[in-house]
C-alpha cells in the first residue's frame, strides 16, 4: 500500500510539473507563432504595392534568402522539419535560439517572392528554437530538453495547422516511424492547445471546410473500392513526391556553379513558367486547395489533372535553390489536387478525394498516419473519419520506408518479408527483401524493382 501511494504521489508531481511547464511553453509559442502567421499575411498583402507581378522579385528573394541564412544561421535552410528531427535525435534537442528570426525572415521572404513552400515546417523549427533556448535557460537535463523541444514541435505544428490534436500527435508521430512517444503524450497536448489558443487570441484565423458527405454510415461498396484504390493512388503520388523533391535538390547542389548563380536562374525558370501557364504554383497555394475541397469542385480552369506535377516540380525547385519554408502545405496542395483529378477519373465525389488525398499524402510523405486521420475529422468532420482511415493507412503502406525527412529513425517493417539493415535513419538504413519471394521479384519488368533492395546472393548461390 505504501509502495502505490509512493508511486501516485510521484506521477501526482510529474504531471504538475509538465503541466506546468508545457502550458507555459504553448503561451509563449502560440504567441511566437502569432507573429510568424501574421507576418506571412501582411508580406502577402505587400504584394499589391508592386508595380508588377510579385513574383518578378523571385530569384533576387532567393538569393536574399540564401545570403540571410548563410550569413546568420546555416541550420534555417531548407523545410525545417527535417533539422528539428535531427536536433532531437543527435543533439538532445538543443536548437540555437538564433534560429528563430533568421527562419521566420528567411520563410517570409520566400513565400513573399512566390517560392513555394509552407509555413508549418518553420513553425515547427520556431517552437522547437523556443522550447530548446527556455530548457537552456533554466538548464534543464538533456532528457526534460528533449521533451520540452518535442512540446514545442506539437505545440508548432498545431498552432499553425488549426488543429490542436492532430498537430500534438503530429509532433510526437514523427519522429520515429512506427512509434508515438507516450511519455510526452500529455505535454505535447497541453502544448498544442496552449499554443493554438493563444494563436487565435492573437488574431490567426484558421480555415475550416465541411464536405457533406455521409453522414450516415450506409454501406457503399462500390465507393469503398474507390477509396482502397485511391490509398494506391495516393501513395504513387506520395512516393513520387519524395523522390522528386529529394533528387531535384541533389541535382541542383551538385551543378558546379555558384549557389547564388543557381538560384537566379531557377527563379527566371519559375517566372516564365508561372508567366506563361499559371501563377497558382508559387507560395503557398491555398485558393487552389480552397477550390479542390468545395463541394461543387469539378475540373476546370481552377482546377487542372496536371497541378500536382508542377506543384511538386515548383517545391523541389525552390528548395533545392536556396529557399526556406516548410513541405506541408506544398503537400496539402499536391494531395488536394491529385485527389480531385481522382475523383474526376472516377467519375464523382471529387471534393471527398480531394479531401482524403489532403491527409492521405500527408500520411505517406510524413509517415505520420494517426495523425492525418485525426486532422480529417479536425478539418473536414467526423463523417470522414471511416474514409479516410482506410485511405491514409493504404498510401503510408505504399510509400514504403522512405519519407520527405531523411532524419526519421525506423522502428517499423510496413510488410512481412521485407528486413531493415543496421541505419539509425531512413537516409542511411538499407533494405532487403527475403529470398522466398526473389523469384517473384524477378519476373517484374527491370523498372519496376526497387532499386533499394538488396539482394541475398548467397542464397542464390545455394538455390544453383
Amino acid at each position: 500500500m505504501k509502495k502505490h501511494i509512493t508511486e501516485q504521489t510521484v506521477i501526482f508531481f510529474s504531471v504538475s510539473k509538465w503541466l506546468i511547464l508545457s502550458s507555459a511553453t504553448g503561451i509563449m509559442i502560440g504567441f511566437l507563432i502569432s507573429i510568424f502567421i501574421n507576418t506571412i499575411h501582411a508580406a502577402q498583402d505587400a504584394r499589391g504595392i508592386l508595380p508588377f507581378p510579385y513574383y518578378f522579385t523571385l530569384p533576387f528573394g532567393l538569393m536574399l534568402t540564401i545570403w540571410i541564412v548563410r550569413t546568420f544561421d546555416r541550420n534555417a535552410t531548407g523545410h525545417g522539419t527535417e533539422k528539428v528531427i535531427e536536433a532531437i535525435h543527435k543533439q538532445d534537442g538543443y536548437i540555437n535560439a538564433k534560429i528563430i528570426p533568421v527562419k521566420l525572415v528567411a520563410t517570409v521572404l520566400t513565400i513573399f517572392s512566390g517560392g513555394s513552400v509552407g509555413k508549418e515546417g518553420p513553425g515547427a523549427q520556431i517552437g522547437a528554437g523556443a522550447a530548446s533556448f527556455v530548457a537552456t535557460l533554466f538548464k534543464f537535463s538533456k532528457q526534460d530538453r528533449k521533451k520540452l523541444v518535442i512540446c514545442g514541435i506539437s505545440a508548432g505544428f498545431a498552432s499553425v495547422f488549426g488543429t490542436p490534436i492532430a498537430g500534438a500527435i503530429f509532433g510526437i508521430e514523427v519522429l520515429i516511424i512506427g512509434v508515438i512517444m507516450y511519455d510526452v503524450l500529455l505535454p505535447s497536448f497541453i502544448a498544442g492547445f496552449a499554443a493554438f489558443t493563444t494563436a487565435q487570441f492573437f488574431g490567426v484565423e484558421y480555415a475550416y471546410y465541411d464536405i457533406n458527405f455521409y453522414r450516415s454510415f450506409h454501406l457503399d461498396l462500390a465507393l469503398i473500392g474507390q477509396v482502397i484504390i485511391a490509398g494506391v493512388f495516393f501513395g504513387i503520388v506520395s512516393d513520387s513526391f519524395i523522390t522528386t523533391v529529394n533528387h531535384i535538390e541533389e541535382w541542383i547542389h551538385k551543378i558546379p556553379y555558384n549557389r547564388y548563380l543557381k538560384a537566379f536562374i531557377a527563379g527566371l525558370i519559375m517566372i516564365a513558367i508561372s508567366y506563361f501557364i499559371s501563377e497558382k504554383y508559387l507560395g503557398l497555394g491555398i485558393p487552389t486547395i480552397t477550390n479542390c475541397l468545395d463541394p461543387k469542385a469539378l475540373l476546370s480552369e481552377n482546377v487542372h489533372w496536371y497541378d500536382f506535377i508542377l506543384k511538386t516540380l515548383f517545391t523541389a525547385v525552390t528548395l533545392g535553390a536556396g529557399g526556406s519554408g516548410g513541405v506541408i502545405t506544398p503537400i496539402f496542395f499536391v494531395g488536394a489536387t491529385s485527389g480531385a483529378a481522382f475523383g474526376h477519373f472516377m467519375g464523382d465525389h471529387i471534393a471527398l478525394f480531394a479531401a482524403l488525398g489532403f491527409v492521405s499524402v500527408l500520411a505517406g510523405t510524413t509517415n505520420a498516419p494517426i495523425a492525418s486521420i485525426i486532422m480529417a475529422v479536425e478539418l473536414f468532420g467526423v463523417h470522414m473519419a471511416n474514409y479516410a482511415a482506410l485511405s491514409v493507412v493504404i498510401a503510408f503502406l505504399i510509400t514504403g520506408h522512405r519519407s520527405v525527412f531523411q532524419s526519421q529513425k525506423i522502428a517499423l517493417n510496413k510488410a512481412d518479408n521485407i528486413n531493415l539493415g543496421e541505419g539509425s535513419d531512413i537516409e542511411h538504413t538499407s533494405i532487403s527483401i527475403n529470398m522466398k519471394d526473389i523469384d517473384k521479384v524477378r519476373n517484374l519488368p527491370s523498372k519496376l524493382r526497387y532499386k533499394r533492395f538488396i539482394w541475398q546472393d548467397k542464397n542464390v548461390e545455394k538455390e544453383n
